[in-house]
């Protein structure tokens, strides 16, 4: 604390002040709005599925306001520091500081120190605090909102590990039963073992997999025997999940990063085809936040200098900005996951062509 105290000034402390002060109002505002819209937008889904208030803000919205704000946080960031700003040099406050002896890069400070708090709390919300409101939220809507979507995958082809494969025509998300199912074991080339069933089903409580109506067929060289399972049933552990045949596009975000590591994994043995799905969440997780940093040196680099019009121009230009951001951020995204484009690489590239922009403004800047 002796050390912060030393190096941390009056001015430093107001402009932190007023940088996290603008950013949490105006993430705060935006979050309300945003919640304001989607419950006019939901509200039918709400009422025709006979929920409570309480199940609606247990259920959903407290998963749903903190992917708002994580969302958001990019833009409303860029926002606060262009606004707080902007206004700062409209009132003639940043001329002062500079001209008192006080170098730009100094000035810069209390902003990173500002963009570093925010930077860590995105950072620790994406690995520990998000997967599970995701997961509330998605349940949620995969149950009411989405419940006209297809649930059900078909002709899925699964490598389980390095000797066995899956086989089922079709398989349901919701009731977690998969129909005409068969698994083939092979020792190098050769076929050992081979069942068939005509349903299995999950079961949550024993962690394990139910066959019915089933057959199993042991291959040992030229001997062969069979064990007949018709009207019976048999219950078996496999290495796979029914969120392993998932049909919804949001299943991913569901995931802690643990469960997030052992699925890629196994995705490297199964090659399912997922692979850009599960490196770019992994990478956006730890990358995205860093946005905090080059948004807010674009930000004081635009906005320091006193211009004609207050605060309009350089906040205009910040929004237009943003959503630029945004967009580059979504591009990349598409890319990535149905472009062949490498999952790290499409999460670096608005950061760095942005860091690039900003380090541009900053030379430009008036020092």
């Amino acid at each position: 604390m002796n050390f912060i105290k030393g190096r941390i000034k009056i001015i430093d402390w107001y402009i932190i002040s007023k940088y996290l002060g603008t950013f949490i109002y105006t993430l705060t505002l935006f979050v309300v709005i945003i919640v304001i819209f989607d419950l006019s937008e939901k509200l039918d889904d709400f009422l025709g599925n006979n929920l409570t208030f309480w199940q609606v803000v247990s259920l959903y919205y407290a998963g749903s306001i903190p992917f708002y704000v994580n969302m958001l946080s990019p833009l409303i960031n860029f926002i606060a520091v262009i606004f707080f700003t902007a206004k700062m040099a409209d009132q003639t406050e940043i001329v002062p500081i500079l001209s008192g002896g006080v170098s730009f890069n100094r000035f810069l400070l209390p902003y990173f120190i500002s963009a570093f708090i925010i930077f860590s709390v995105n950072l620790a919300s994406n690995l520990y605090i998000l997967p599970y409101t995701n997961q509330i939220k998605n349940n949620f809507e995969n149950t009411f909102i989405k419940k006209n979507d297809p649930t059900s995958k078909t002709d899925i082809h699964m490598k389980l590990d390095d000797h066995t494969y899956i086989y089922m025509r079709s398989f349901d998300n919701r009731s977690k039963v998969g129909s005409q199912f068969s698994l083939d074991n092979f020792k190098g080339d050769i076929l050992t073992k081979k069942i068939v069933a005509d349903e299995i089903k999950w079961d949550s409580l024993k962690r394990s997999w139910k066959l019915t109506n089933y057959s199993v067929r042991n291959i040992d060289n030229l001997k062969e025997s069979m064990v007949n399972g018709a009207t019976k049933t048999k219950d078996t552990i496999l290495d796979m999940r029914p969120d392993d045949f998932s049909a919804y596009d949001n299943v991913f975000e569901n995931l802690s990063n643990k469960d997030l590591s052992d699925k890629i994994k196994k995705e490297r043995i199964r090659g399912s085809g997922i692979m850009n799905d599960l490196l770019f969440e992994r990478y956006k997780r730890y990358l995205q936040p860093l946005s905090a940093f080059v948004l807010t040196l674009i930000g004081v680099a635009l906005s320091s200098r006193k211009v004609r019009g207050g605060v309009g121009l350089p906040l205009g230009i910040g929004i237009i900005l943003s959503f630029c951001y945004i967009v580059l951020n979504q591009f990349a995204k598409m890319f990535s996951l149905k472009g062949g484009i490498s999952p790290l690489l499409a999460v670096l590239v608005p950061t760095i062509f942005f860091g690039l922009l900003g380090y541009y403004l900053l030379r430009k800047a008036p020092k």
